[in-house]
């Protein structure tokens, strides 16, 4: 590939500094689905329009925070239409840690954040229905783009320092360690393909024919079932990720995936 600059027409003597002239003349082209297959790298950039690489990289910042594209760490940029979240299988993760890691900001809209009683959640917890819980529910966002419908309940004698907590961009389990000093030690987790309620799909902008995935998670400390959580996210923003060596090998919990 030639390194000889193309200068793709920015005007040098317009006030608009050149950094913006780049912002908006990218924005159009990346609306036009010029960028469908790969965003352009940072040096392509520099070739192409003439500029610096420090103007290169205001512009394409200014993407990122437009949602334009987004950047994971070590990743070249994409298009922010591509995103997507890799959650690890057998790991005790965070979403909000996730979606940060992925090189997008989050942020929630909290929808609930108070204490009931639910004969359901209190079942998975092994508690009496009548128990108090601190229920949260959130509309988990990424980039700006609707991710995940989450709620978490948690037994409100271990979770009542939470209730002044403002979760519009913190995690839950952050809040929980440094509020309370608990910190989760285990659990199980059933993930499943499901056909969200007209209220999720609301929630979630799901387009026509775009499927989600429900995330059950049943958090434990030292054995005490202390978290039931329920999570809705969009099929098309969220994957699942497994490892697997020579000596533990790849095992599936069929007898879970059958009964789910």
């Amino acid at each position: 590939m030639s390194n000889q600059s193309t200068d793709r027409s920015l005007d040098r003597s317009s006030p608009l500094p050149l950094w913006a002239q780049l912002h908006n003349d990218l924005s159009s082209r990346a609306n036009d689905g010029e960028f469908v297959e790969a965003f352009p790298s940072e040096m392509a950039i520099v070739n192409e329009y003439g500029v610096s690489r420090n103007t290169v990289r205001e512009a394409v910042g200014r993407l990122r925070a437009d949602g334009v594209v987004v950047a994971g760490r070590g990743r070249r940029p994409r298009l922010g239409t591509e995103m997507e979240i890799e959650q690890p299988l057998g790991a005790l993760y965070s979403l909000h840690d996730s979606v940060e890691a992925a090189g997008l900001e989050q942020r929630s809209i909290v929808r609930a954040l108070d204490v009931r009683t639910d004969a359901a959640a209190a079942l998975h917890l092994g508690l009496v229905s009548e128990t108090p819980l601190v229920y949260l529910e959130r509309l988990r966002l990424a980039a700006g783009e609707p991710l995940a419908v989450d709620r978490v309940w948690f037994p409100e004698e271990l979770a009542g320092p939470l209730l002044t907590v403002d979760f519009t961009h913190t995690g839950f389990y952050d809040e929980l360690a440094s509020r309370t000093g608990i910190r989760l030690t285990g659990g199980e987790e059933h993930i499943h393909a499901v056909t969200p309620n007209r209220s999720e799909r609301s929630l979630l902008k799901l387009p026509a024919g775009v499927a989600a995935f429900a995330i059950e998670r049943l958090g434990f400390v030292r054995g005490r079932r202390v978290e039931w959580r329920h999570t809705v996210v969009r099929g098309d923003r969220f994957s699942v990720v497994a490892e697997f060596s020579a000596g533990i090998g790849y095992r599936l919990n069929l007898s879970a995936l059958a009964s789910a």
